[in-house]
């Protein structure tokens, strides 16, 4: 009786078992039914167009091209002519034989890349005779097309995803293009699109016999947003033209605004070598370019002494502290600066005599020792005096990232008391210490597009807003993304500055940037350049820069020019802003003289010299 009992509930309770999965299987659980799917069908992502870029003036830029990525589903393979593919796609039999071995072990069902960004000529010729390979199929991408060849550095690039970009960007598929550096990274979000996906029904001998399901379960993909620069194509275009055979930074910005107009750096690259099947080859001679490093944006990303152009913050800041009016005067007694153990050589006469509108034009570096002293000595200790000087400083953009909308960027230095209390552990500093600051050398660092940032600060008479690339559609908008930023200076101390500026161009040291019927306010700097060779300090050929803004009264357009070792002020930077401002403002070039001076004009020699390195050639 016990044995019959047992016998009837272990019956009992593997019936429940099996009519409880029964109806979990076919009731509650989708796995095998996906599967059967999976079986029965194939999906193919449809990947949108990038969004086009456009410049300020609605020139199209940044385009795409079509490209067409070999694809195989090894559970299709059949036997099929080997020596044909190869030939076509101009690969070798081995390399061929470990794609189809990878893709088979990634999966024999779901579908692997054989050969990437094939172009449309490159694959006409499978068309009538795909046929002959099954398991094989173009899948279309598209790729960047730039129709205009130039602001590589501001444009930034794309690129195929990788396995290890999978894990943290896990909306990505393996191979789809994603932006690298410039706005391409920046605006990735908007100019990516949303990919869709179609699902094709297979027969039972996994062929593709048309849409599943009518399409009903297709989604369609979201065409991506366009872009338009605050940069102008004509002017950036201008400017890598002035630049060539030199290396260095331009950045323009419309000071009302804070548009960046161009950003230029020397050397660069054309941004089309870095697409196709090429772009790793491309890419890994520009990295290797460890001598001009052309992928080393100047403009944004390299630290320069300002040199003469910071005088004019100094002044600045000597007005406000009431430490100098525009009438003091100083006098260059010996033609140059001397005091306790503080020596700075002054390229004007002995006991010139000058205001500050002379000390600007003049470029008188006694002037500013002078300035610079009774500032730091305007408070009780050199500490508070220095920590005074770089609030202010702070307040033009200096010493910090501005927050533009590009990833790269270097903030540049202002120094503290913190920082000279580091170096002179006993506190025996002084402002005499420390005075080469007076004149933009010393220990300030700054980047060009912060020294472009300052001249716009002074355009506006004491404003500026952070420099941006991408156009707003209203004055509304960009003044909730690009709020004004205002200095501690007041409004009047500008003026003085201004017409010193301006007396810089008319019969100062900048007099070659002068352009008839056009108000331009300017400041050279000559900047001098040393590296540490066998532990000591050596000097190499001066940096030549440059700084303006035009027109004096409601200005345009804010420029600062950087050139290495340009010897000085107004050999190359004063010529090149100049030249900009004129194409910019007038929208031609009347001085052909000009022009062809410093288009055809070489630094080459400087930088083949001892510890300079061999410059950068793409070609080679």
């Amino acid at each position: 009786m016990i044995r019959k009992n047992i016998l009837f509930y272990f019956t009992l309770g593997v019936s429940v078992i099996f009519i409880f999965q029964l109806i979990r299987l076919q009731l509650f659980n989708s796995e095998y039914s996906e599967r059967s799917l999976s079986n029965a069908t194939l999906e193919r992502t449809i990947y949108p167009p990038r969004g086009l870029i456009y410049d300020r003036n609605g020139k199209l830029w940044v385009s795409n091209k079509p490209v067409y990525d070999l694809m195989v589903v090894p559970e299709n393979l059949k036997v099929f002519d080997t020596l044909e593919l190869i030939q076509n796609l101009k690969i070798s039999k081995k390399e061929l034989t470990e794609k189809i071995r990878n893709a088979k072990q990634f999966s024999k069902k779901l579908p692997s890349v054989i050969e990437r960004q094939l172009s449309l000529s490159e694959i006409s010729i499978f068309q009538e005779k795909m046929w002959k390979f099954p398991g094989f199929y173009f899948q279309k991408k598209t790729t960047r097309d730039y129709l205009l060849p130039i602001g590589g550095n501001v444009l930034g690039y794309t690129s195929e995803t990788n396995k290890r970009e999978l894990k943290m960007k896990p909306d990505y598929d393996l191979g789809e293009m994603i932006g690298r550096q410039g706005i391409e990274k920046t605006y990735e979000k908007i100019l990516r699109g949303k990919k869709g996906i179609k699902i094709f029904q297979k027969d039972r001998f996994n062929r593709i016999i048309g849409p599943y399901e009518y399409g009903n379960y297709d989604t369609t993909p979201e065409a991506a947003e366009n872009l338009t620069l605050t940069l102008d194509s004509d002017l950036q275009n201008y400017g890598e033209s002035l630049m060539q055979n030199k290396r260095g930074g331009i950045v323009a910005i419309e000071p009302e605004t804070g548009e960046v107009l161009a950003l230029v750096t020397a050397p660069s690259y054309n941004p089309n070598i870095l697409i196709g099947r090429n772009r790793s080859k491309s890419f890994n001679k520009l990295v290797n370019d460890t001598i001009s490093k052309p992928l080393f944006d100047r403009s944004l990303q390299a630290e320069y002494s300002p040199g003469s152009p910071f005088k004019l913050l100094n002044a600045l800041i000597g007005l406000q502290e009431k430490v100098i009016t525009p009438e003091t005067v100083f006098s260059c007694d010996k033609g140059h600066y001397y005091a306790k153990g503080a020596f700075m050589k002054c390229h004007n006469g002995i006991g010139t005599k000058s205001n500050l509108v002379k000390g600007i034009y003049k470029s008188c570096n006694s002037y500013f020792a002078k300035t610079f002293v009774r500032i730091i000595e305007s408070q009780s200790t050199p500490d508070m005096g220095i920590d005074l000087w770089k609030t202010h400083l702070l307040r033009f953009g200096l010493g910090n990232y501005l927050g533009y909308d590009l990833p790269v960027g270097k903030p540049g230095f202002i120094p503290d008391s913190n920082y000279y209390n580091t170096w002179y552990p006993e506190k025996n500093w002084s402002s005499t210490t420390v005075i080469s600051n007076a004149i933009g050398q010393g220990e300030i660092l700054t980047t060009p597009i912060q020294m472009a940032n300052f001249t716009a600060a002074i355009a506006n008479r004491g404003f500026y807003r952070k420099p941006h690339f991408k156009k707003s559609a209203d004055s509304k908008m960009n003044d909730s993304l690009y709020p004004i930023n205002r200095t501690l200076i007041d409004s009047e101390h500008f003026e003085t500055v201004i017409e010193a500026m301006h007396q810089v161009v008319e019969r100062g040291t900048a007099r070659i940037a002068k352009i008839n019927g056009l108000k331009i306010c300017g400041k050279t700097g000559t900047v001098e350049n040393f590296i540490r060779l066998n532990n000591e300090k050596t000097q190499l050929t001066d940096h030549s820069i440059f700084i303006a803004f035009a027109p004096k009264e409601k200005p345009k357009i804010a420029i600062a020019v950087f050139i290495e070792n340009g010897y000085w002020g107004a050999r190359w930077a004063a010529p090149i802003a100049s030249l900009i401002i004129e194409k910019y403002l007038k929208k031609e070039v009347k001085r052909k003289w000009l022009e062809k001076k410093i288009v055809e004009g070489s630094l080459i020699a400087e930088y083949e010299k001892p510890f300079l390195g061999k410059p950068f050639n793409i070609n080679e």
